[in-house]
């Protein structure tokens, strides 16, 4: 079905493509979820030996560094819908002028310039979806290079605390953490860095031939 057919599936198409626009940086873009699940210690129990937990998440959105990343995905985020802005006042106003103008258009005009706003809008969705890819694809790589940071605290932590078994916090339903590794992880993530320096990840390059 052509767009040029249809002025009311005009305005849904691009409706479809404004809505991916403004709602790809409303996704998740600090380097935890909103809220880190907590383990129920009102069962209370003996702590044993050797066993020791972490939070991943928690050290991602406590350390300071977690939280000056989350703060430059966010401003990335930003630039980039303001980038999309800029594209979609225009478009949306050639769309309205062509929706007045369609009833008096004699049919090849209306199909040109039908098919020419259908191209347009089609081109503002994949920046849209590849801008939304390459922060996702930034958060990724930046929440490797914390882990990586953080790894040598981990065991160094590990150690200090004896541990033999260690587990993730946020699996554990209910029971004694006190011997909880994530603070002490944090503390020294913090005393080792705050803030890392980073861009947008371009998207990967495709391999000849492919899509």
């Amino acid at each position: 079905m052509h767009l040029y057919l249809s002025n009311s599936g005009l305005t849904m198409t691009l409706h479809r493509s404004l809505l991916l626009a403004s709602l790809f940086t409303a996704a998740t873009l600090t380097l935890a979820p909103l809220s880190v699940a907590h383990a129920d210690e009102t069962l209370g129990g003996k702590p044993i030996p050797g066993l020791c937990m972490i939070s991943r998440e928690a050290v991602f959105a406590q350390s300071k560094v977690g939280q000056a990343a989350s703060d430059r995905l966010k401003q990335l985020a930003g630039q980039a819908q303001s980038q999309l802005g800029n594209e979609r006042g225009p478009l949306q106003s050639d769309i309205q002028k062509f929706q007045q103008d369609a009833p008096k258009l004699a049919e090849a005009q209306r199909k040109q310039q039908g098919e020419a706003l259908q191209q347009r809008m089609q081109q503002f969705q994949q920046k849209a979806g590849e801008l939304n890819e390459r922060i996702q694809l930034t958060r990724s790589k930046i929440m490797q290079r914390i882990a990586q940071q953080a790894e040598p605290i981990v065991a160094s932590t590990y150690t200090s605390h004896a541990c033999g078994l260690l587990l993730n916090r946020d699996a554990v339903l209910g029971g004694n953490v006190s011997n909880d590794l994530t603070p002490d992880v944090v503390k020294g993530l913090d005393a080792k860095i705050t803030s890392l320096s980073f861009s947008l990840e371009p998207l990967p390059a495709q391999a000849p031939g492919g899509k």
